[in-house]
């Protein structure tokens, strides 16, 4: 997933398996909310567009039904439109709290050992000779030359969301 070494890895193992139960339980309640909220946009919508149908058809047959299919139309890509705008706003809420979830690991009496694991990580990948520092945000970020590597604790939480399928469900359906 990440080109590490199995030693690294696995030691991020811990942290990654915190990451991702952290991250499970919110995308799941984030889920079910998005799927609540997305049903009762679309029975908004289609209560407007029954009301646009009738109201056209009182204007006259032919007149109604261009009417109607246009402002159907309309209505359907509004609802579509704040469903999508719905859950963009999910998506960024579920990476705000995974990035705070993160952040949070720095006050676990684990994480000098993790942040000793990370710098051994960050010397393997680029050279003994490389400069490891730790991060405002938590884990390290290391430089030799012009490469660089970044494994802070924001970067990790990223990483480990996006590779989650769980997580992906709720922008995809």
């Amino acid at each position: 997933m990440t080109g590490l070494s199995p030693e690294s890895d696995a030691a991020l193992e811990p942290v990654r398996s915190a990451l991702r139960a952290a991250a499970e339980q919110q995308a799941a309640a984030l889920r079910g909310l998005a799927s609540r909220q997305t049903e009762t946009l679309l029975a908004a919508a289609r209560t407007e567009a029954a009301a646009i149908l009738a109201a056209a058809t009182k204007e006259g047959e032919d007149a109604a039904r261009s009417e109607a299919l246009l402002r159907s139309a309309r209505a359907r890509r509004q609802a579509h439109e704040l469903v999508l705008a719905q859950r963009s706003s999910l998506r960024l809420e579920l990476h705000r709290l995974v990035r705070e979830a993160a952040a949070g690991l720095t006050s676990d009496p684990r994480y000098p050992e993790l942040v000793t694991r990370l710098t051994e990580q960050c010397r393997q990948l680029l050279g003994t000779g490389a400069g490891v520092s730790e991060s405002p945000a938590g884990g390290v970020v290391a430089e030799a030359g012009p490469r660089r590597l970044d494994l802070s604790l924001p970067v990790l939480a990223e990483l480990t969301l996006d590779s989650m399928p769980a997580a992906r469900e709720l922008w995809t359906h």
